[in-house]
């Protein structure tokens, strides 16, 4: 499912326009984002968790040459599976 049959599915399922649906996802989406550069975690009971994860600096290896590259610590966005959700598919 891509981006525009996920809001078309919305739309149908909560008896919304395609463009009302495409503004709440977009409202979810920015709301996401803000928080988590907030460095807030956003936690949704039943369905999963978002938040930021640092990942520590480390050396990779370049596949081509073989050489050691210095990789940069990061941050990165993540997804935690809810019990509840997860449990819909066991």
């Amino acid at each position: 499912m891509n981006k525009g049959q996920f809001i078309k599915s919305i739309a149908e399922k909560a008896n919304l326009t395609n463009k009302e649906a495409t503004a709440a996802y977009d409202a979810f989406v920015a709301t996401v984002v803000e928080a988590l550069k907030k460095g807030e975690k956003v936690q949704l009971i039943g369905f999963g968790s978002f938040e930021l994860k640092k990942k520590a600096a480390r050396v990779g290896i370049n596949p081509q040459t073989k050489a050691q590259v210095k990789i940069p610590a990061s941050v990165c966005p993540a997804f935690k599976v809810g019990k509840a959700f997860k449990d819909l598919f066991n």
